[in-house]
């Protein structure tokens, strides 16, 4: 995974005070068919060559507003995970989840499903038949060394609005903002936020000064710390601010999801759906989705109807472990 390589921009800032404000980079998103040969386009800023992680954030896919009726929606089949929580978090439409950890659910606008692989899990998504747009984000979380073999788990969390001086309000789905705390667990210090902001409203953030940032636009056009934004694109933020400044610039509403983390030390590989920390981790997971040589590592799917996703060959030289930029 990784994708070709793209140029980032760190864009002049040009807004009162700009002298002291944070440098923004800006990561543009590529298109990705997503979901094997029922395929579902998707926007993903994150992995890239220039950036692996945002604290642990590894993985950000950004799909929608989707007609159901002209692109099918959503039908991936089961697949695997290893090493990582996937946070399913939705704008517009439904989403049946299910998996081998025995979980039947749904995901909802503003209501958070984080799933932890840990050693192993299998899990279908599937758009519902009432869906008529599909409009959402897929977010993957590395799991530190320590708990790459932890055990599958689940968790759903719904939080309600906060207000936010300024013009707008946020819904705080991992971590702590704004004075508002999700319950959901995470293996290393998070933040996960759906932000709302008014035409033209300025909005000022307090944040952990120990974490890095990333802010995705889902629509509207906001600056990040002075730095413009438009749809799709995802502004980094080093550690070091202790506040953070959106300001909206259109006439209509924006929506962002912000994104946060104490900086994630560790070299990891991201292979199809695995996440490991060596060529021969992927490769072991690999085989044993493929094979019955370990029928309980990833377990079964109930309920969904058709045949699992199956795994793509690994490439002829070694996976290399990437880690944070610099």
């Amino acid at each position: 995974m990784g994708g070709p390589t793209v140029s980032t921009a760190e864009t002049d800032l040009t807004e009162p005070n700009a002298a002291a404000a944070p440098r923004v980079e800006v990561l543009p998103a590529r298109d990705v068919p997503l979901g094997g040969p029922r395929a579902m386009t998707v926007r993903r800023t994150l992995p890239q060559r220039s950036r692996t992680l945002i604290g642990a954030w590894c993985f950000v896919d950004h799909y929608g507003p989707d007609d159901v009726a002209g692109t099918g929606g959503m039908d991936v089949a089961p697949h695997p995970h290893t090493g990582l929580q996937t946070v399913s978090w939705l704008f517009t439409g439904e989403i049946e989840h299910r998996d081998s950890h025995g979980v039947h659910a749904y995901v909802r606008p503003g209501e958070v499903n984080l799933m932890t692989s840990g050693h192993g899990i299998a899990h279908s998504e599937v758009s519902t038949p009432d869906t008529t747009v599909l409009h959402g984000v897929q977010l993957w979380i590395a799991l530190p060394a320590e708990h790459l073999h932890t055990a599958r788990d689940f968790h759903h969390h719904a939080p309600a609005p906060v207000a936010l001086d300024g013009g707008g309000e946020a819904r705080v789905f991992l971590g702590t903002l704004a004075g508002d705390t999700s319950p959901v667990p995470t293996f290393t210090p998070l933040l996960g936020a759906e932000i709302h902001l008014r035409p033209h409203a300025t909005v000022t953030l307090d944040v952990d000064p120990a974490f890095e940032h990333g802010l995705l636009v889902d629509h509207g056009d906001i600056r990040l710390a002075g730095t413009p934004l438009r749809r799709a694109e995802l502004g980094y933020l080093a550690p070091g601010p202790t506040t953070i400044t959106l300001t909206n610039t259109t006439d209509d509403d924006a929506r962002a999801v912000l994104l946060g983390g104490t900086p994630f030390e560790e070299q990891i590989i991201m292979w199809w759906n695995f996440v490991g920390r060596s060529h021969e981790d992927v490769t072991r997971a690999r085989e044993e989705w493929m094979s019955s040589a370990n029928p309980d590592r990833f377990g079964a799917v109930e309920g969904y109807p058709g045949d699992r996703l199956p795994a793509p060959e690994l490439p002829s030289i070694p996976l290399k472990a990437r880690g944070r930029a610099r």
